[in-house]
């Protein structure tokens, strides 16, 4: 009787050691598969935070190009107002001259007329 009592108790002893182990050996699983998930996790985390990285320094270079771009246009636009206010000033210094001319002109005919009396005055005296 004692030994079939000794054996249950080591059959028991054995069984409770194998649920033992068993549960043993699914924390251990678990706690890997948690520890893969999480590594996981984090790896997704770190390819997102890159990705927008990479969109913000993106969208960092295009507002930084549309800048240069307004401002090559403001100077273009600038270059062709003083252009344009150089060819102005050309215009009515041309015009200018001209009428300084034409006043000359004038001048020189009005001279040339009262010599011309003059000279009939003293024709006449003569």
């Amino acid at each position: 009787m004692g030994w079939d009592g000794d054996g249950r108790i080591k059959e028991e002893e054995e069984e409770e050691e194998e649920e033992e182990e068993e549960e043993e050996e699914e924390v251990e699983e678990e706690e890997k598969e948690e520890k893969e998930e999480e590594e996981e996790e984090e790896k997704e985390e770190k390819e997102e935070e890159e990705e927008e990285e990479e969109e913000e320094k993106e969208e960092k270079e295009k507002e930084e190009e549309e800048q240069e771009k307004e401002e090559e246009e403001e100077e273009e636009e600038e270059e062709e107002e003083e252009e344009e206010k150089e060819e102005k000033e050309e215009e009515e210094e041309e015009k200018e001259e001209e009428e300084e001319e034409e006043e000359e002109k004038e001048e020189n005919e009005e001279e040339e007329e009262e010599e011309e009396e003059e000279e009939e005055e003293k024709e006449k005296e003569d």
